[in-house]
């Protein structure tokens, strides 16, 4: 089923056809159908299951980049040619995005953007290098995705080593500025490689700047009720609850730390899937209040993040990490195209690793790839504050200050 991309709203994109279902353009005059043949990119993530969710928005964030670039006039260096979004459901499972890339290679696509989730992509990262076809990681922050020398694949953003590099060195920052409140940790998170992973890198690093790790805590996705890992950390009475973990359980488990009434100095999350969200602010703001997060976030100080936030709340949506990701990777892409001059595999392959692309709406330094990561990459640490989201470091691009320790909930 073929549907044109125009106008994005929460309904169109939950609404949008999964792999297989081209964003086209039929039916216009002659003299457009002459136009340079569109050029077919794969849009996969995870819409349906237990991360249905943050596919969701990472769907939306591509189809407002797509959308913005053809109303441009398109990829100018290739005669003006249109951007045809495929999309792809991965359906929260590795092996369906693997065999969702095998489609999208057959539907002719020059590129996949996605599919958001750790696991996903170390699947689909290695079904589209058997095809040497351009893969550009949203998400996927795992390591070992651009570790195995996958000369086709791309991730944009930061990984697990830089965000836990980062956000360890903004909690003793932060710590330090406070008077070393905090010296004992508990780390909570999901079981796949994304939770896993930073998980250890954590164990690994915070010993080392003299935090004690009281206890690592794993659960499932899905998790539906938190009880009895609140009560662990209860019994265990640590000053700082590091979470890393999705959306759902991430708000699951805060709101049942509020709801049992645990102390604690801080939640400071590493890649805490609910805690950088308007979404969660809005809906639990009791819950949500001073939680910290070292995360994928935009740069509050450029003009293209602000327009970008207020074009997605339009339609109806959240602002969140997973639209920013993907609009920025869209838009990378686009770049390449431009720049490369060309559809073909090695052609953009090239182009995409060479890339130093500058007008993204992230807090990055200057574009470099090495071993298909971008090494000027880094993530932000936000709290939230009057029930908004700031900007607590790096300090050179904040929107509010830390407050720490965290007030002690009332009510």
């Amino acid at each position: 089923m073929l549907k044109k991309t125009s106008m994005i709203s929460r309904r169109r994109v939950l609404a949008a056809g999964a792999a297989g279902a081209a964003v086209g353009a039929f039916g216009f005059p002659a003299i457009l159908r002459a136009q340079p043949a569109a050029i077919k990119v794969g849009v996969l993530h995870p819409v349906t299951g237990a991360l249905s969710y943050s596919g969701t928005q990472s769907r939306a964030g591509a189809l407002i980049a797509i959308e913005e670039i053809n109303a441009a006039g398109g990829i100018k260096a290739l005669g003006g040619a249109k951007l045809e979004a495929v999309l792809a459901d991965a359906q929260s499972r590795p092996d369906v995005g693997a065999a969702e890339v095998e489609k999208l290679n057959e539907a002719g696509v020059a590129a996949i953007v996605g599919p958001y989730a750790s696991a996903i992509a170390l699947a689909t990262t290695q079904a589209a290098a058997r095809h040497n076809l351009p893969h550009i990681v949203d998400v996927g922050t795992v390591d070992q995705v651009v570790t195995r020398g996958l000369t086709n694949t791309f991730r944009f953003s930061p990984g697990v080593s830089k965000i836990v590099q980062s956000g360890i060195d903004g909690l003793e920052r932060i710590n330090n500025a406070a008077g070393k409140p905090v010296r004992t940790v508990m780390l909570i998170h999901e079981e796949s490689a994304f939770g896993t992973n930073t998980a250890k890198a954590l164990n690994d690093e915070l010993p080392k700047r003299g935090f004690e790790v009281l206890e690592t805590i794993k659960h499932a996705n899905p998790t539906r009720d938190f009880a009895n890992i609140v009560l662990r950390v209860q019994a265990r009475k640590p000053d700082l609850i590091v979470p890393s973990n999705y959306y759902n359980e991430y708000v699951l488990f805060t709101r049942a730390l509020r709801q049992q009434r645990v102390q604690v100095k801080g939640i400071y999350s590493i890649l805490g899937g609910g805690a950088s969200s308007y979404k969660f602010v809005k809906e639990f703001p009791d819950a949500a209040a001073y939680v910290m997060d070292c995360n994928h976030w935009f740069d509050p100080r450029k003009a293209g993040a602000l327009a970008l936030k207020d074009k997605t709340e339009k339609a109806g949506l959240f602002f969140t990490y997973e639209v920013v990701l993907n609009y920025n990777a869209i838009m990378y892409l686009a770049d390449a195209l431009e720049r490369g001059r060309s559809i073909a595999h090695d052609a953009l392959n090239a182009a995409l690793a060479s890339s130093t692309w500058d007008k993204h709406v992230l807090p990055y330094g200057p574009t470099k790839f090495v071993n298909g990561q971008n090494t000027g990459a880094q993530p932000a640490i936000t709290q939230v504050l009057d029930k908004d989201i700031k900007v607590i470091y790096p300090l050179e691009f904040a929107s509010g200050n830390a407050v720490f320790p965290m007030p002690t909930p009332r009510g």
